[in-house]
């Protein structure tokens, strides 16, 4: 089950019915289940607070995954910052703020599946898995 909380945001995630079918088809394709995915959208600050917590990392960043899977369940908390994400849209040019945000919780989906992206080979195969997702969710629309 997907479920969605919001943290020092005033954001309102809006489709939930279809992200929900979305990333169960992703987690299908990749040969898993999911189980407990929480996405937590928040703030720069509340996301930068977590990086420096958790993962003594003092930089924001738009997306924070803790992984809590058992075997081919996939399980875990998605960090999003919106604030981010917002600017990364325009940044990297991405078609609309909702493409790039969903770019970034498929991409917190794929580490649970056990995709990095810490090398530039991964990065590739990241960025790939990302853009084939993200065709498959506009079919599903």
């Amino acid at each position: 089950m997907v479920r969605y909380f919001f943290e020092d945001t005033s954001f309102v995630f809006k489709g939930r019915k279809l992200n929900n079918l979305w990333l169960k088809t992703v987690a299908e394709s990749e040969i898993r289940r999911i189980g407990d995915v929480n996405i937590i959208f928040c703030s720069d600050n509340y996301i930068l607070d977590v990086n420096q917590k958790y993962l003594q990392h003092d930089y924001f960043t738009d997306v924070i995954t803790f992984d809590y899977c058992q075997d081919n369940i996939l399980s875990g908390d998605i960090f999003v910052s919106v604030d981010t994400v917002r600017e990364n849209a325009l940044t990297y040019g991405a078609d609309s703020f909702e493409e790039e945000l969903c770019r970034v919780m498929v991409h917190g989906l794929l580490h649970l599946i056990g995709y990095d992206d810490q090398t530039p080979e991964q990065q590739k195969v990241m960025r790939s898995k990302e853009n084939y997702y993200l065709d498959i969710r506009k079919s599903l629309s």
